[in-house]
């Protein structure tokens, strides 16, 4: 009996900042629990973090915290593939013959390009305005069928999608034109500091955000401090969106509902409350931040993980990038 193909998932995360609970619960959880259902693709997308300068020293130090927080978090480098994009060559060169097939109104018409160009003023690079084709590039290389997606990136997917189909028109079927993955339960979180925006790595406010690699005081530390109201009762409400945020994240990490919340922190104040919280995400959170100290100090072990995912990376590629290159009239040896 033939074997049902699995559907392939394609997703990057960049290794400018540690990941925080709302990258946390809001995606990469759920990563791991995707490789059960699908062929799954996991990059480190080096590429796309220097459209900022960066710190070369910090930025390689990065990419490695990255890669093995990923498999430190469950996701497994035999199951799926796990490499750093810019491993593969193959992103760099279908993106620039993807860049020939891309118009200039769709790139200038992405918000988030707008928004960029915004925040780095004195740094509007190229680099800045292509990123949605290398985007596309990464997504189409791997013949993806799904990629999960959140609401800043839905644009970028829809240009993917774009893109796949004027190529397909033009020459024949060469891509898949990707789904986009939505994750129906995971609640959002909000930052500690202000609940009205959500958690975020670039927050000044050092209080705000909880990465996955922070110890147990200063969980606890910034959980104690966090923005809540003048009431006192563990409840949903008008006005109280701080004490939601915080139910949010300990529904995240206990998977119960804010009716068991409630229930369960009736009678009980703000202080004991934020405490509990603390306690579940410091919790939560060891068992990972312990593979994460072991993988990281075995150098031997995670340069072996990226040249295995990089080569697997490059075999499950390497079709395409031919395909592509032999339709619009290259030589390919």
């Amino acid at each position: 009996m033939e074997e049902i193909r699995k559907k392939r998932i394609f997703s990057g995360i960049q290794p400018t900042n540690t990941p925080h609970l709302g990258n946390y619960f809001g995606s990469m959880i759920n990563w791991v629990k995707m490789q059960e259902e699908y062929d799954c693709a996991y990059s480190i997308v080096d590429l796309h973090s220097i459209t900022v300068r960066q710190d070369p020293a910090r930025l390689r130090r990065q990419i490695s915290e990255s890669y093995a927080l990923l498999i430190a978090m469950g996701i497994d480098p035999e199951k799926s593939i796990v490499f750093v994009q810019g491993h593969n060559p193959a992103h760099a060169q279908l993106s620039w013959i993807l860049s020939c097939y891309t118009q200039f109104g769709e790139l200038s018409r992405m918000t988030q390009f707008k928004d960029k160009s915004q925040k780095h003023a004195d740094n509007i690079n190229g680099g800045l305005f292509t990123y949605p084709v290398l985007m596309a590039a990464d997504i189409l290389l791997y013949q993806a069928d799904v990629v999960p997606v959140g609401i800043d990136q839905k644009q970028h997917l829809e240009l993917t999608r774009n893109i796949a189909e004027r190529f397909n028109n033009l020459y024949g079927e060469t891509f898949t034109v990707p789904e986009p993955y939505i994750v129906k339960s995971t609640q959002k979180i909000a930052s500690l500091a202000d609940p009205t925006k959500k958690m975020s790595k670039s927050d000044e406010n050092p209080n705000a955000t909880v990465t996955v690699l922070d110890d147990r005081d200063t969980i606890m530390r910034k959980f104690k401090r966090a923005v809540t109201d003048s009431g006192s009762e563990v409840r949903r409400g008008e006005g109280k969106e701080g004490i939601e945020n915080l139910m949010s994240v300990y529904g995240a990490v206990t998977e119960k509902t804010f009716d068991e919340i409630e229930k369960e922190f009736e009678g009980k104040g703000y202080g004991d409350f934020k405490a509990a919280v603390g306690e579940a995400v410091a919790d939560s959170l060891l068992p990972m931040q312990e593979r994460f100290r072991q993988i990281i100090s075995d150098k031997s072990y995670l340069e072996k993980c990226m040249k295995e995912g990089a080569e697997r990376a490059y075999a499950a590629s390497r079709r395409t990038l031919q395909k592509v290159s032999k339709r619009v009239g290259f030589i390919v040896l």
